[in-house]
């Protein structure tokens, strides 16, 4: 199926759906307005004309609340479908590349001291980020870029492989949990949420859990030899023991009481999301494994929400006068307390694996949804044995496919390092990008964009953007030497790394620049790391030494005409034959 075709037609679908439920809602706030009249009109009736019986308002009361109710489900239903169709709005907008800008950007886990997150924009505005989640919950944007920021075994790799192929076409299951989503990414916490769940049990002693039932037993004992005998004194010295009891737990009651009402608002709005996934049929081994985390409290963690639904209403229950009335004697809080907290021990340790759980199924969606609208892209295929990297046909991610211009990138057998020459703006810095971003989705169990991507496990380290800071007190090149005494620490590691390394030393003098660099590819290299590195400084293309059989310069072309600057973007064998610098440079007039 073409994904924009299939959007577009789901999209109005949806909004059909919109335009009745908006009618209906229109005419029953109108019904709603003239019951509300006719229960004005016939109390008036009633108290000022004496005309109706008072049991008359009954009618319009009892429809007004009938009505209401079902309004509000109108009103739910007119909200998931609109939800819907934006949820095909986003997708088409990513299908047409008009995506940067739109969605979470993913800045909150930016860190500029990671080894490759800013220089491979992966997070931020129109940042590969953006461009992959579409997980509404925090949990889904926490698991999506944990596996963007550290790469993943292969083994989990290709788990994700196949849940990703069984969930790409999928779309009825992906809008539901994108549509339910909503509601758990506006209002949940998860980490107050696991907070709640894994703390220590406040209501001690647990032997009054068992005393509790027994004294409210007695106490309705005690009320009825009141009634029969007319001796109260029983059912006095009964209350008086509970009231001592209740006094001692009236903290820790509070405590329990009102968190539990706190949290089950977060946990009411992850039901549907659970319910949801419970309800579906997987095939995908990671997928099946997933969906057996949700009864890891023996129960399905919807069904064990629904019963802490009904836990809360007891709990809201003490508001009422009646349920006042009795609380002491039957020592109604503390019962509902112990039977809060007894939800905890039975589940509270399952609430990790379902906040975890919907975690990794919205990033799995995510990257179900990228291969769905990148169709010809490919899953990569992995290799044994020494580092390598060998695309064929490959693109920057970020890059709309129509500006996209692709290029054979291949680092295997006795070359190790790319040496990548060309002027600025010739399209060094991208290929670095393009290579590391594809590395990033290939290990994260991502497609890639290229025709074909055949690699051994890599990590990727790099140093494209380093600029000096003025609040760590550093300068370009001192951050830059420290980038990669990072990346140097990384090397000889497992897996692997690949370095990318965009100008190469340009903060220091020609001289040091040359053998620095020198010295430093070495080091890699022999630390069995694989990488390119960038530059237009030509006097580095002739690095030699024990490097110079493992290292291949490659370069990108640039043509001056009529004072403009041209690039085709096309990788070349060898040094760049030309430089166009000072042409420019006159072309402008500077008198150079």
């Amino acid at each position: 199926m073409v994904p924009s075709e299939e959007y577009v037609q789901r999209r109005n679908a949806r909004q059909l759906r919109v335009a009745p439920y908006e009618k209906i809602h229109i005419r029953l706030g109108k019904v709603r307005l003239l019951l509300a009249a006719v229960a004005v009109f016939m109390a008036w009736a009633s108290f000022r004309a004496h005309s109706l019986l008072p049991l008359w308002m009954a009618a319009p009361v009892v429809a007004f609340v009938g009505i209401a109710s079902y309004h509000s489900r109108v009103l739910r239903a007119r909200e998931l479908s609109e939800r819907a169709v934006s949820f095909y709005e986003r997708a088409l907008a990513r299908v047409e590349d008009r995506w940067a800008g739109s969605g979470e950007t993913g800045e909150r886990f930016d860190d500029p001291h990671h080894v490759y997150a800013g220089d491979l924009d992966l997070f931020g505005k129109g940042s590969l980020f953006q461009l992959l989640s579409t997980a509404r919950t925090r949990m889904g944007e926490d698991t999506l870029a944990r596996w963007l920021l550290s790469p993943s075994a292969v083994e989990q790799v290709c788990e994700r492989h196949a849940a990703v192929e069984e969930l790409r076409d999928q779309l009825d299951l992906r809008e539901d949990l994108a549509v339910l989503g909503e509601d758990v990414g506006v209002g949940v916490h998860p980490d107050a949420l696991l907070k709640w769940a894994e703390s220590p049990n406040q209501m001690k002693p647990l032997w009054l859990r068992w005393l509790s039932p027994l004294l409210a037993a007695l106490a309705i004992a005690g009320a009825v030899v009141w009634a029969v005998w007319g001796i109260a004194a029983p059912l006095v010295l009964i209350v008086v023991i509970e009231a001592v009891f209740t006094y001692r737990l009236k903290k820790p009651l509070e405590e329990v009481l009102h968190g539990t009402e706190h949290v089950f608002r977060d946990l009411d709005l992850l039901s549907g999301v659970l319910a949801r996934v419970e309800a579906h049929r997987f095939q995908a081994p990671q997928l099946q494994a997933l969906q057996r985390e949700l009864l890891s409290s023996g129960v399905p963690g919807s069904r064990a929400i629904a019963r802490l639904r009904t836990l809360v209403d007891l709990i809201n229950s003490r508001h009422n006068i009646a349920v006042r009335i009795l609380d002491a004697p039957l020592m109604y809080s503390v019962q509902v307390a112990f039977a809060a907290e007894h939800w905890r021990e039975a589940h509270g340790s399952a609430l990790r694996l379902w906040v975890d759980t919907i975690g990794q199924m919205e990033a799995l969606l995510s990257l179900a949804t990228y291969s769905f609208e990148h169709p010809a892209d490919p899953f990569p295929e992995f290799a044994d044995g020494a580092a390598s990297f060998e695309g064929e046909e490959l693109g920057h991610p970020l890059v709309p496919a129509a500006l996209c211009v692709r290029n054979d990138v291949s680092i295997r057998g006795e070359t190790r390092v790319l040496l990548v020459s060309g002027s600025n703006m010739s399209g060094k810095s991208t290929l670095l990008r393009a290579v590391g971003m594809n590395v990033v989705l290939a290990m994260a169990g991502a497609p890639v964009r290229a025709r074909r991507l055949r690699l051994t496990p890599l990590r990727v380290g790099a140093s494209i953007r380093v600029n000096d800071s003025l609040q760590e007190g550093s300068s370009r090149f001192y951050a830059e030497i420290t980038r990669l005494r990072q990346i140097f620490d990384f090397a000889g590691g497992n897996p692997p790394l690949l370095f990318l390394l965009d100008e190469l030393l340009q903060g220091t003098n020609s001289n040091d620049r040359r053998i620095g660099a020198e010295g430093i590819v070495r080091a890699l290299v022999n630390r069995g790391a694989i990488g390119l590195v960038s530059t237009h400084d030509l006097a580095l293309t002739d690095i030699g030494g024990s490097v110079a059989g493992h290292l291949r310069n490659i370069h990108f072309q640039d043509e001056l005409a009529n004072g403009r600057m041209t690039f085709d973007y096309k990788l070349r064998d060898g040094v760049v034959t030309k430089s166009n610098g000072l042409e420019l440079m006159r072309s402008i007039g500077l008198e150079v």
